[in-house]
């Protein structure tokens, strides 16, 4: 069994037993999330679609552990004018591991 669901401002596709890193929640490790926002369920042929969500679905997931991703670096730079700027950064992202996905 397939869902699709939204958390942070993006979809995502996962399936039971999957372990996917989003946007970064408010939650300690260990705790359980309910993601409510279920666009599709795709069950072989018994597939249900949402308009614009699906009512009634949830996705249960286990959060494994919050963290940062690796560092990227900026750096901004005009030819000729003596513009230079580097910056840092490392997005901050919630790991969890999907769980029960009920209709």
């Amino acid at each position: 069994m397939k869902a699709i669901i939204v958390t942070g401002g993006k979809q995502y596709n996962v399936s039971e037993g999957d372990i996917v890193f989003i946007e970064k929640l408010e939650v300690e490790s260990g705790d359980t999330v309910t993601f409510d926002q279920v666009l599709a369920i795709v069950d072989g042929e018994n597939s249900v679609f949402g308009a614009p969500t699906v009512a009634g679905a949830s996705v249960e997931a286990k959060v494994v552990k919050n963290g940062k991703g690796k560092k990227i670096h900026i750096f901004k730079y005009n030819p000729k004018k003596g513009y230079r700027r580097r910056q840092g950064h490392r997005q901050p992202y919630t790991k969890v591991e999907i769980g029960k996905i009920s209709v």
